[in-house]
């Protein structure tokens, strides 16, 4: 029975659509070849590859057919799916206490090794060694995490064929580049899935920006070089923006007479400001003198539901690393950790981030249509969603939380 259940499953699925893996593949190799020796040669040569590093750079690549993301030539492009985003999911998850306790121990450590260094790259790019540190061990294990990846072939394989390839294209072209420079060779330029590189996972467009060389070798070597890896890290957030002499922000105390929908960049106003309506530091300790007159916003991730924070530019710096509230959250909590033995956040993340979706894609256009800047309407809560939402539920007479929860479904419409 259970073989002639396949035969016709067989059967069946002979007549279905051929998913995204299931296309010609030698067919697929083909055009991949032509299109390397064609389309991707031609815009390389005009950044300055040359045409002996192209080929030196794609001898014997194929494509990697076990990457996320592929769309091979012939294939529909996939519908949009539900996403589960850490920075959108229940939050408690992100910030294990465990593998945060164990990074700040490496990460003290680490700092304490590498001490000089540290303040030799603070004096050149006003960033904290701890910072630094929280991001390498975050992006890297602290370079001891496995890269195994061709870069050149991923990139080669996400520009050819993925959801995002233009994206790709350029930082194909980066790469390439880095070869042509003699920064690295193909061989050993190795990454991440996404392409990804070195110790501080920069992609091969923030090394051109960002990679220096710090031990005076001759190079930015951001894979075997520490100094060169850390240096990189902080040149990037300088780069960016990084105000010396400020934190990232403080974890606080709302008083249930201030209202949460006032979070975000464009609501700064000096932490002074804040501290007047009764926002304290869960510390107990005051905001730092220096901060008093420069801005903070604020910050409410998981709405009333979870911790609170007034945030300085420095987050946002953090962001621009990885554009998600909670990884700048996690990198300035380990920071606190390796540099002050800080612990966890105070408040407990509540229940949050659980709702569908599409729920939460039909409160936004809800929101929208009663007027309201909700950012991109797709169904992620970001800071204007959360704040237009906590808004929405003061003028409402609700109980203001500023996060969707499915007791609102049938209340906003």
């Amino acid at each position: 029975m259970k073989k002639k259940l396949a035969a016709v499953l067989a059967c069946a699925l002979a007549f279905l659509p051929l998913p995204a893996l299931a296309q010609n593949k030698p067919d697929v190799e083909k055009q991949f070849q032509r299109w390397i020796a064609g389309d991707l040669s031609a815009e390389a040569k005009k950044a300055g590859v040359s045409e002996r590093t192209i080929k030196a750079a794609f001898d014997g690549v194929s494509l990697n057919w076990d990457l996320p993301d592929l769309v091979p030539p012939g294939s529909k492009l996939p519908k949009k799916q539900d996403q589960s985003q850490a920075e959108f999911s229940s939050p408690g998850a992100y910030f294990n206490e465990k593998r945060l306790q164990g990074l700040a121990t490496t990460g003290r450590a680490l700092a304490s090794t590498y001490g000089s260094t540290l303040k030799k790259i603070e004096a050149a790019y006003g960033v904290p060694g701890e910072v630094i540190v929280a991001i390498w061990g975050r992006e890297s294990g602290f370079g001891k995490a496995r890269m195994p990846y061709s870069a050149v072939q991923v990139l080669a394989t996400k520009a050819f064929m993925s959801t995002r390839k233009d994206m790709f294209r350029e930082e194909l072209i980066a790469a390439l580049q880095m070869i042509q420079r003699g920064d690295v060779s193909a061989a050993t330029m190795k990454g991440s899935w996404a392409g990804a590189l070195g110790q501080p996972q920069f992609m091969p467009t923030s090394y051109m920006k960002y990679a220096v060389d710090f031990d005076g070798d001759g190079r930015a070597d951001i894979w075997n070089s520490v100094p060169d890896a850390l240096a990189s890290i902080g040149h990037y957030l300088q780069k960016e923006g990084w105000q010396r002499s400020r934190d990232w922000g403080f974890e606080v105390s709302l008083p249930q007479n201030v209202s949460c929908a006032q979070e975000g960049p464009d609501l700064a106003k000096p932490v002074s400001a804040w501290a007047a309506t009764g926002i304290t530091r869960v510390s107990g300790k005051a905001f730092p003198s220096a901060d008093l007159k420069a801005d903070g916003m604020m910050l409410v991730p998981a709405g009333r539901g979870g911790p609170e924070f007034l945030v300085t530019p420095n987050f946002y710096v953090i962001k621009e690393y990885n554009n998600s509230d909670l990884y700048a959250l996690f990198i300035g909590n380990l920071a606190d950790r390796i540099a002050y033995g800080a612990g966890p956040f105070q408040a407990q993340w509540g229940d949050v981030g659980k709702m569908l979706r599409s729920d939460v894609l039909a409160m936004q256009k809800a929101l929208v249509a009663k007027g309201y800047d909700v950012g991109n309407v797709d169904g992620l809560p970001g800071f204007k969603t959360r704040r237009s939402l906590g808004d929405w539920q003061a003028k409402s007479g609700l109980a203001q939380t500023c996060y969707p929860d499915a007791s609102l479904k049938g209340k906003l419409r």
